[in-house]
C-alpha cells in the first residue's frame, strides 16, 4: 500500500510546486493547493501536515531537479568550459520560454522564494542556501577549468566569477517576469559571459 501513496505524494508535490511557482507562497491558498493536487483539505494536511511543510517539499523538489539538470551540463567534461556555460545559459532561456504564463515569465521558484521568504524563514533560507552552494561550486569548477585552458580570463577568482554569473542568471529570471523576451534575455546572457571570456 505504501507504493501508490508514495507515487501520489510525488505527483502532489510536483503539482504544488507549479502552484507555488506561479503564485508565490503567500498568495497560494489551501484551496489553490487542493485544486492543483486533487487532494481534499484533510488529505492534504494528513499527508503534508501544513502548507509550509508542503512548500518546503515543493521547493526542495524544484531546487534538486533544476540544479541536477544544470550541474549535468556544467560537468560535461567532453565540452570546453565556455561551451558548458553557454549550454547552461541556453537552458535558462528554454526554461523561461517554456514556463511563460499569459505572456509573462514566472521566473525561478528559488529566486522568487529568496525575495519573498528567505530573509525571515530559516527553513526556506536553509534549502536555498544548500542549493546555491551546489550551483556556485559547479560554476566555479567549470570556470576554473576554463581558466586552466585559457578560455576564461584568469584575473579573478573562479568563485567570484561564479557568484557574478549566478547573479546574472537570477537577474535574467526576474527580467523574464517583467516581460523580457528571449532576445533580450539572450543578450543579457551573452553580455554576462563576455565580461570574463577571453
Amino acid at each position: 500500500m505504501a507504493r501508490p501513496r508514495e507515487f501520489d505524494e510525488v505527483r502532489a508535490v510536483e503539482a504544488a510546486m507549479r502552484q507555488f511557482w506561479l503564485k508565490g507562497y503567500e498568495a497560494t491558498s489551501t484551496q489553490d493547493l487542493c485544486a492543483a493536487t486533487g487532494l481534499g483539505r484533510s488529505s492534504l494536511y494528513n499527508t503534508f501536515s501544513s502548507k509550509h511543510a508542503l512548500f518546503l517539499r515543493a521547493l526542495t523538489h524544484y531546487t534538486q531537479s533544476m540544479t541536477e539538470a544544470q550541474v549535468a551540463l556544467l560537468e560535461d567534461a567532453a565540452q570546453p568550459a565556455v561551451t558548458r556555460l553557454e549550454a547552461l545559459l541556453e537552458s535558462v532561456l528554454d526554461i523561461e520560454e517554456a514556463n511563460r504564463h499569459d505572456g509573462w515569465g514566472i521566473g525561478c521558484l528559488g529566486v522568487n522564494s529568496t525575495v519573498e521568504l528567505a530573509g525571515h524563514d530559516p527553513a526556506v533560507a536553509a534549502v536555498l542556501g544548500r542549493d546555491q552552494k551546489r550551483r556556485i561550486a559547479a560554476l566555479s569548477d567549470t570556470i576554473a577549468a576554463g581558466q586552466r585552458s585559457g578560455e576564461i580570463s584568469g584575473t579573478r577568482r573562479p568563485e567570484d566569477l561564479a557568484a557574478y554569473l549566478n547573479a546574472a542568471i537570477a537577474g535574467m529570471r526576474v527580467a523574464a517576469q517583467g516581460g523580457a523576451d528571449r532576445r533580450t534575455l539572450a543578450f543579457i546572457a551573452a553580455t554576462a559571459l563576455e565580461a570574463f571570456v577571453n
